[in-house]
């Protein structure tokens, strides 16, 4: 492992990778537009091998180029966030940022205790960093981890210019999702909410010990519900900057999407374009490669429904009473689209 000497300026493929509260440092690692390009998120377990990284103590960081625009996809998971932050992987106009542990990182210190005004001085200057273009004029587009949606509010109050889509997968999708990937699935909705209760995000009606007794999908549907909650405060601030999407109707009308997400982000394209991305990107599968078939997905969702029917349907309904009494909207507001 090195150590950079004082006010070092690197370049876009030096990735702001970790934090390290203990030295108030940024670890960097190489990695190149290709790279991350095929990468679906910028975590270890994805970029193996990266060598030694670059520790560089905050303070020593150059500052970064003022005037470089980001814009957040925010998103409450399996909603297809990592397919539009693919499709922001433009040289010259715009580039992506799939889930950097850095801001997991930031949030893990919150959690630890870290004060707030440090962690969100820290936030701010990490957001610069990440933001390093690779070519003059592209805008950064981030879509962090959901465990990152409790900073969401900071981000958005922190970068003035930046716009958010706030992706979602609608409830009954969501469900079905997280109930065919059997265990592994459940133990992640249970350990999300526990972060999200950490983050003061979870406001139901309910004590902890009455959460720890629902069910692995009312745990999920407390957790979709809770980020529901959590985006409609979003757009009720900034209602210019925050759009609502859901992932259903993104596969549907995809070039439509991608034509309100880019006035939405600042980011200049024509509808050729953007017709060519639909098809190289729209085609292949965010996570694991291979094509890529909205017919196929409704298929597995279909599927899912099929054999999870009585707890799906026991669940739905819950959910949509807990819905009611806490005033959460089970459609968001501000939809990105217009009802077709």
């Amino acid at each position: 492992m090195t150590t950079a000497p004082e006010q070092v300026r690197l370049p876009a493929e030096w990735l702001a990778h970790r934090y390290d509260p203990g030295h108030d440092a940024i670890h960097f690692v190489a990695v190149d537009r290709a790279r991350r390009r095929h990468a679906a998120f910028l975590t270890d377990a994805e970029l193996p091998d990266l060598g030694d990284a670059l520790v560089v103590r905050r303070g020593d960081i150059a500052p970064a180029a003022s005037g470089q625009r980001v814009n957040f996809v925010f998103h409450s998971a399996y909603c297809c966030s990592t397919l539009v932050a693919n499709a922001y992987d433009r040289p010259g106009r715009a580039f992506s940022l799939k889930e950097p542990v850095l801001l997991n990182d930031l949030v893990g210190w919150r959690h630890r205790g870290g004060a707030p005004a440090q962690i969100r001085a820290v936030l701010q200057d990490g957001l610069a960093t990440l933001a390093r273009p690779f070519e003059a004029g592209e805008v950064c587009v981030i879509k962090p981890s959901n465990v990152v949606n409790g900073l969401a509010m900071t981000m958005l109050a922190d970068r003035a210019d930046a716009a958010a889509v706030l992706l979602y997968a609608p409830l009954e999708v969501y469900l079905g999702s997280i109930a065919s990937k059997g265990l592994w699935g459940r133990l992640w909705v249970r350990d999300l909410l526990a972060k999200f209760m950490k983050e003061g995000l979870v406001d139901l009606g309910f004590a902890p010990d009455e959460i720890f007794l629902q069910s692995d999908l009312q745990v999920a549907a407390s957790g979709w519900l809770a980020q529901q909650a959590l985006f409609a405060k979003l757009v009720e601030r900034w209602p210019m900057r925050v759009r609502t999407l859901d992932s259903e109707g993104l596969l549907a009308r995809p070039a439509a999407a991608l034509e309100a997400l880019d006035t939405l982000f600042g980011v200049p394209s024509s509808d050729a374009e953007r017709a060519e991305i639909v098809a190289s990107v729209f085609t292949r599968h965010a996570k694991f490669g291979g094509d890529f078939d909205a017919d196929a997905r409704k298929a597995n969702q279909k599927a899912a429904a099929g054999t999870y029917a009585e707890e799906l349907a026991m669940v739905l309904t819950w959910a949509e009473k807990v819905a009611e009494s806490a005033g959460i909207a089970i459609m968001p507001p501000h939809p990105l689209l217009p009802a077709p």
